[in-house]
């Protein structure tokens, strides 16, 4: 197994991961999603079953994590996995898609979130591209000073962004006028095959709110104990977020009814304002501006270890893995994300680039997954944390990543070529790469 890159500082403890995981899913989908949930089923016992499975999904997923970060506690995370199951190929194509898409194009749709919500707030006579860019731009300078540095203001975010969720819940459940009783049973249809097809329609919005759990991993070579605090940190912060999850979608049932849910698509907004009137509409947006920025700075903070690690072993530019002699960070990894997600970020087609990449991210957590049957096929026994009910547990997540793959396929079949197009890409530039090397 090789080795942990001897440069990096390993300086993060359980906390730290648990809030890095944590602040890896939740960004601004909760404060929103639950009413694109509504539209497709229409009873609160359904929205809230949504919100159930899916956190029943992510703590699958969060389970085999574990399990491989105890069995590759290497830095790279996912990448690791990826390289040592299948083949190298593999992993260049999940770093090369990390690089051009999935991270930078996600972080330049929220860093544009986080913009709005804070001149919203702020009325700032500047554009939103600006402040979108400017803050990339800062995070990934304060992101270079080192792990500590990145992991302290990624933390800090954190912490607020549950005092925020928590006020919302209070302020749903307290002060907030009950939504008139629903007379509407159980199931908003007969049970049926609509109804089935109803449900995991919903079900696409909610696990994507669920996911960035797994990015934590790309930090394992920063951990003081990664074999240990890294599957802590998995379960904790993923059961902490169901439970948030959970509790934010009821007080919106609560306070909206399913109808009046699925009829705004601003439901905090929604909720706060009749809590608290005004006030309360701008404290919550302030909440979602806390909440983009905390995802944008733990986003800074992990996919650049994945580039590090694609140079360490050979398969890209070898100054990628530059380590800064002072703060021990891949300063190089972090400034190379940090640029193209502001240029992506001020081309304005970082819509375009999400709606490309939705079935690629589901196909390489379906193989991650796998990747975990290959290790127990190859290394059955092991030290550390194992996977509850695996392969049940294993088989449940990765067929619930290939279903949303397949349904993204179907509603959107243009959009998912050219995604799957993009990850082919990777195939040959890492031929022609290790073609080069020798």
């Amino acid at each position: 197994m090789p080795e942990r890159p001897a440069g990096l500082a390993r300086r993060l403890g359980v906390f730290d991961a648990t809030m890095l995981v944590m602040g890896g899913i939740v960004g601004s989908g909760i404060f929103i999603n639950p009413y694109v949930v509504a539209q497709q089923v229409r009873t609160p016992f359904l929205i809230l079953g949504a919100w159930v499975v899916g956190g029943a999904v992510a703590l699958a997923g969060a389970l085999v994590y574990a399990e491989l970060a105890a069995r590759r506690p290497e830095v790279g995370g996912q990448y690791a996995y990826l390289r040592d199951a299948f083949h190298p190929a593999v992993a260049f194509v999940y770093g090369w898609t990390l690089l051009l898409v999935t991270q930078t194009g996600g972080m330049a749709a929220v860093a544009v979130t986080f913009a709005r919500y804070f001149l919203e707030i702020t009325q700032a006579p500047v554009s939103d591209a600006l402040v979108a860019a400017m803050a990339l731009a800062v995070l990934t300078i304060i992101n270079c000073f080192g792990v500590r540095a990145g992991s302290n203001v990624q933390s800090a975010l954190m912490v607020m962004k549950i005092v925020a969720i928590a006020a919302l819940v209070l302020a749903g459940l307290l002060l907030a006028r009950p939504a008139a009783a629903s007379t509407a049973g159980f199931l908003d249809r007969p049970p049926s095959m609509d109804l089935v097809t109803g449900f995991g329609a919903a079900m696409t919005p909610v696990l994507f709110a669920y996911g960035g759990w797994q990015t934590t991993s790309f930090m394992a070579g920063e951990m003081k104990n990664s074999v240990r605090d890294l599957p802590r940190a998995l379960l904790i912060g993923v059961t902490g977020v169901v439970a948030l999850y959970v509790s934010v979608t009821y007080v919106f049932v609560h306070a909206l009814g399913a109808s009046g849910l699925a009829a705004t698509s601003t439901p905090a907004s929604a909720v706060m304002r009749s809590a608290l009137g005004e006030r309360g509409a701008t404290f919550i947006a302030l909440g979602i501006a806390i909440s983009t920025l905390g995802f944008l700075s733990q986003g800074m903070l992990t996919a650049p270890r994945v580039y590090f690690a694609m140079a360490e072993d050979g398969v890209f530019f070898r100054g990628v893995a530059w380590i800064h002699p002072r703060t021990a960070a891949p300063a190089v990894a972090i400034a190379l994300q940090g640029v193209v997600a502001i240029i992506i970020t001020v081309s304005g087609r970082y819509e375009q680039i999400l709606n490309y990449v939705v079935s690629v991210d589901f196909i390489l957590f379906g193989m991650t997954g796998l990747s975990l049957l290959v290790f127990r096929r190859r290394e059955p026994f092991s030290k550390g944390f194992r996977t509850p009910g695996h392969p049940f547990t294993t088989l449940c997540f990765v067929i619930a990543s290939f279903l949303v793959v397949a349904s993204t396929i179907y509603k959107y079949p243009s959009n998912s070529v050219i995604g799957l197009a993009i990850l082919l890409t990777g195939v040959p530039v890492y031929f022609l790469w290790r073609g080069d090397k020798r």
